[in-house]
């Protein structure tokens, strides 16, 4: 069977982390990711479209997310399942209350499991819903597929990476008792790539954008086909409008903005870019709001963080029989002491302010 497994949408985020008005944009791109996987189900052929929950940011959603999410799914010629997750539960204030929804698409209402069977497929789909933020039950903890010569999915929101979570716990050895053919999981943003417990295959499809720098690079869905006796073969197929991106520009006997014209990608017009400054710079350091101001326009975002530490130079002047000598002095062997690059980011942040007042000058 062809499949397309999907889960993370978090449609209406808030884009925290970005300007308002890229905040602002970033939203209405968003509302794209369903159309994005109406095409993607249409070229793939799919026979089955699985959504493993938090396809909503909150309880709260704009009208006109919940009417675009509701017209693409309509247009997947195919069973749309979604088990809703911890982000969006099944509760009185749930969106998937207000109806209706395309005829196609199944919703999981319940905590415990539910079995819908698609006898045209010769499938059994079996899912079951977040009712609350949390859940610490093993929804799987006592399920066996029948062994019937159907195809047998399971499509859900939980947690296989720990035991104690309040996320829906879901243990390995549960995974390989299932029996199921195909493990359809949300939760965890990173593919997880094709996993297996026994003859059971599950996977975590990732989030299909990223929306802050620990969602960083290609995000997107699985794509395949699944078989009976746990024969599946899925691939990644990125779905990201955007991607976040982590860069390292060394200013070491170089002038800052060279370091940073240096590591700007070809995709940077496109992409939300942190940009950390490394290496040893002198006296008074790199101007970060100066840089920013130069080169923010050739980025769709971009955020400047001083990682570098002081030039050996610098360091020398503390012999100095003067007060610069003796703050400097001060400093260096705190910074020596230092047991963390945390502390130590902090004592040079101090030896930079310490400086511009001794100097007169204004550190913005």
């Amino acid at each position: 069977m062809k499949i397309l497994h999907a889960a993370d949408l978090h449609l209406d985020s808030p884009f925290g982390g970005l300007p308002p008005e890229r905040a602002r944009e970033r939203r209405r791109e968003s509302r794209e990711l369903a159309d994005r996987l109406a095409e993607l189900a249409a070229s793939e052929g799919a026979e089955l479209v699985l959504l493993s929950g938090d396809l909503f940011d909150g309880e709260r959603v704009y009208p006109e997310t919940l009417e675009r999410l509701k017209s693409a799914l309509a247009q997947m010629a195919c069973p749309v399942f979604i088990a809703p997750g911890n982000h969006d539960p099944y509760t009185a204030r749930s969106p998937y209350q207000t109806g209706p929804w395309p005829e196609n698409v199944y919703i999981f209402r319940r905590s415990a499991l539910t079995a819908v069977a698609l006898p045209e497929l010769g499938c059994v789909v079996h899912g079951a819903a977040f009712t609350g933020g949390e859940r610490t039950d093993q929804v799987l903890a006592d399920f066996t597929a029948p062994e019937d010569g159907l195809l047998h999915i399971l499509c859900l929101h939980g947690d296989v990476f720990s035991q104690d979570s309040v996320y829906g716990p879901i243990t390995r050895p549960q995974i390989a008792r299932s029996g199921a053919d195909y493990l359809a999981l949300g939760h965890v943003h990173q593919c997880s790539g094709l996993q297996r417990q026994g003859d059971t295959p599950w996977a975590y499809p990732g989030c299909p954008e990223g929306r802050g720098f620990d969602e960083l690079g290609d995000k997107g869905v699985l794509a395949g086909t699944v078989d009976r006796g746990g024969a599946a073969d899925l691939r990644f197929v990125p779905l990201c409008r955007r991607r976040y991106r982590i860069l390292e520009a060394d200013v070491t006997d170089r002038d800052p903005g060279e370091a940073l014209e240096a590591v700007i990608p070809a995709t940077a017009a496109m992409d939300v870019c942190r940009v950390l400054l490394t290496g040893e710079i002198g006296e008074p350091g790199a101007d970060l709001a100066d840089l920013e101001r130069r080169y923010q326009d050739r980025f769709y975002a971009l955020e400047l963080r001083d990682r570098t530490r002081p030039a050996q130079s610098l360091w020398a002047r503390a012999g100095e029989d003067s007060l610069r000598g003796l703050f400097l002095q001060e400093l260096r062997s705190r910074y020596d002491a230092a047991k963390t690059e945390e502390e130590q980011a902090r004592i040079v942040q101090a030896v930079r302010f310490g400086l511009a007042a001794l100097d007169g000058r204004d550190m913005g």
